[in-house]
């Protein structure tokens, strides 16, 4: 392939992202800056493998839903993941945790996750009906991975948290993530940086209990588009014991007990 090729690639996209950019000025959000977007587009797909044999309108449209949500594809808020031909947008874990708290209709005073390893100290508990977690991480800890939780905390006050282990990311990993049609591989992310994947993937189910108001309907689709999973296709989950602290109850992601002879602080039989 001659360097005349990818650069005429490169080209076609630069012109449709314009044309599709100036087409829908109205879904952007304030203060979208157009010429810096379509650098830090270029850029990246300049080292992009694969972007010379996608269809350039296609390449072009996954790099618009990046506008749509205000995303940079550079700095790695999100991506335009190569898949045997045909390109798809995703969000890493920083353009999750952006959005959460830039769409959230309770405003989000901090909202994070975090992964915990053999040896760190987490546990959960319920006390009078009112939530709670610790967790001590070792110093540098590079252990093995046990599961990972994340959490938002309101400006209000209130909380909440969801947790998830490392057997339950993989399951959903294998059954509902995106793989290359043609080699049926999962993304370089699954594969370079599982940590942060596992990160993304318990953010984004948590995301499930916030309420996201955004401020057009492009936006909202190509958020719900964004996901390397598909939350709605998991079956309800039966019983089981919290992930990361066996003290506690789950059923279908609600604690319903947290000690022995207590459930949200109603005494049981």
């Amino acid at each position: 392939m001659t360097n005349a090729q990818p650069n005429t690639q490169l080209a076609t996209i630069h012109s449709n992202l314009e044309k599709l950019i100036d087409a829908k000025s109205e879904a952007l959000p304030s203060g979208f800056n157009k010429t810096r977007f379509m650098q830090n587009c270029l850029t990246v797909l300049q080292d992009t493998n694969g972007i010379a044999e996608c269809n350039a309108m296609s390449v072009a449209r996954t790099m618009l839903k990046g506008a749509f949500l205000g995303l940079d594809f550079f700095n790695k808020e999100c991506y335009a993941i190569i898949y045997g031909g045909s390109v798809e947008f995703q969000t890493d874990y920083k353009g999750e945790v952006k959005l959460a708290k830039k769409y959230s209709i309770n405003k989000i005073k901090d909202i994070y996750a975090k992964l915990v390893r053999i040896g760190d100290e987490f546990t959960e508990t319920i006390e009078g009906g009112k939530q709670s977690i610790s967790f001590k991480p070792l110093p540098f800890n590079d252990g093995e991975i046990l599961g990972a939780f994340a959490i938002v905390l309101y400006e209000d006050g209130s909380m909440n948290y969801d947790t998830m282990s490392k057997k339950e990311i993989e399951e959903i990993k294998v059954n509902f993530s995106r793989k290359n049609k043609k080699t049926n591989e999962y993304s370089k992310a699954w594969v370079a940086t599982p940590g942060e994947m596992y990160k993304k993937t318990i953010l984004r189910r948590l995301c499930k209990n916030i309420e996201l108001d955004f401020d057009t309907i492009e936006q909202k689709k190509a958020f719900e588009e964004a996901a390397d999973m598909d939350f709605n296709q998991e079956r309800a989950r039966p019983a089981q014991e919290s992930p990361l602290n066996p003290k506690a109850t789950v059923i279908d992601g609600e604690f319903t007990e947290v000690k022995e002879g207590v459930s949200g602080g109603t005494e049981q039989e």
